[in-house]
């Protein structure tokens, strides 16, 4: 059971001297309530006080890292829903390597996983880890395997072989890199000396809760913990419901065997198949999916529908306002304006720069608004643009004394004209997808 603010103030010092870096000892309690602080942020907590809390004050479900230098990090959630604050660590993407595929097919398969990047507003987005399985009878294979993903690779990998000396020695491997491996059957007792005497995860398999738990408190009763749970089904509808519950558990029950991050291999009969059970779990509370096939429309998809969801939709994403040059602008080059909102300013720049001109992009600050929301909040008006322009000195950058407005806010066009003397504002399409045809049809120098 949780412990209140007030219980765990009683049992603080009570000095209010401000050490934690917050004001007074209520405060430090009600965040330590919250999950929002740890108790070694108290220097004067007494050995009771660490007795009793220690374990109130751990996040409700365990942080988990997988690689060495760029590390995944998964866990550590606090909500069930993303409105409710946001999500934190991101689902991590798993690229099955088969040792069976051979080494030459592996290398370039690897290599190719590894050059794989997409930006997207602003952000580079790739896979995350290698699933190395082993389905040959040789057992150099494996070790080869995982020699080539750690040489030619910086992300982390998961094991999954059933040989438990080939699987040691693998492990050894990667001793420095805090892998993950795979167990299918039962949670052993040599499992877990194999944990105790290496940095590695342990990915326990289950069909059902109580085997799960069941698993979970034979590895926590001797002190492993870093542990990630595969409550395996192959019908994806019970299997978002088992992520539902097990994330309920963990954040609103503070059931202890069931704060571990979730991890499932994606069994489809097709790629669309495939590509559907991946989106549904990393938007139900997986934190590491594997996909069995590397496919760059899949990944790209995946990659979008992950950067929406692990963002703070309380605090809008945005560039810095400013003037950003639009392939290579001279001061006769024509003048845009738009607002500071990721999306928009990667949506619109990239319109222009598909037109075949170089321009002037002007970014105003709108608090990371899109266009029609920051006009409705009145930041993104004429008044408004034309201090931003005077404040950056663009009539010292540019010749041009025409401005393009987004079409949607045609209505500040006059109000920005009184507030910026001598510039002529034209009204721009609605849709930045118009632009090139648009750039077409209006003279703008």
């Amino acid at each position: 059971m949780a412990l209140s603010g007030l219980d765990i103030f009683k049992l603080l010092p009570k000095t209010n001297c401000g050490d934690c870096n917050v004001p007074t000892c209520m405060a430090f309690a009600m965040k330590l309530a919250q999950k929002k602080a740890d108790l070694s942020e108290c220097p004067h907590a007494s050995e009771e006080a660490k007795v009793t809390l220690g374990a109130a004050s751990e996040p409700p479900i365990r942080l988990v890292k997988i690689g060495g230098t760029n590390a995944l990090e998964v866990g550590n959630e606090t909500v069930m829903f993303r409105h409710e604050k946001t999500f934190f660590h991101p689902t991590g993407v798993a690229i099955e390597l088969r040792t069976s595929e051979g080494e030459e097919k592996l290398l370039s398969k690897i290599k190719e996983i590894e050059g794989y990047n997409v930006e997207r507003v602003g952000e580079e987005l790739s896979a995350d880890l290698f699933f190395i399985s082993h389905d040959s009878k040789n057992k150099e294979d494996f070790l080869k395997t995982v020699v080539l993903a750690k040489e030619n690779s910086a992300k982390g990998i998961i094991l999954d072989c059933s040989d438990e000396e080939i699987l040691r020695e693998g492990i050894e491997l990667l001793k420095d890199t805090c892998p993950a491996v795979l167990l299918k059957n039962e949670l052993s007792d040599k499992n877990i000396e194999l944990t105790q005497n290496s940095d590695v995860s342990l990915i326990l398999t289950a069909k059902s809760y109580d085997d799960l738990a069941k698993q979970t408190e034979k590895a926590r009763n001797s002190g492993v913990n870093n542990l990630i749970l595969n409550l395996e089904n192959q019908n994806i509808g019970n299997q978002l419901q088992h992520n539902a519950i097990l994330r309920r558990s963990a954040l609103k029950k503070y059931f202890k065997p069931f704060g571990y991050p979730l991890f499932t291999y994606i069994h489809a009969e097709s790629e669309l198949d495939m590509l559907a059970r991946a989106s549904a779990l990393l938007c139900k509370y997986d934190s590491i999916i594997v996909l069995p096939k590397y496919d760059k429309a899949m990944l790209y998809t995946l990659f979008t529908l992950r950067q929406n969801i692990y963002t703070d939709p309380q605090k809008p994403i945005q560039v810095d306002p400013k003037v950003y040059p639009i392939g290579e602008p001279t001061p006769e080059s024509p003048v845009f304006v738009t607002t500071n909102f990721s999306l928009t300013y990667f949506i619109v720049s990239g319109e222009i720069e598909n037109s075949g001109i170089s321009a002037h992009l002007v970014v105003a600050d709108a608090e990371g608004q899109s266009v029609l929301t920051a006009w409705a909040a009145g930041k993104f008006v004429g008044e408004t643009i034309a201090k931003f322009i005077k404040d950056i000195k663009l009539e010292q950058q540019v010749k041009t004394r025409k401005i393009v407005i987004p079409g949607l806010v045609s209505q500040i066009s006059g109000d920005l004209e009184d507030n910026l003397p001598g510039w002529e504002v034209i009204v721009g399409c609605q849709e930045a997808s118009d632009i090139p045809s648009f750039v077409k049809s209006v003279k703008l120098t």
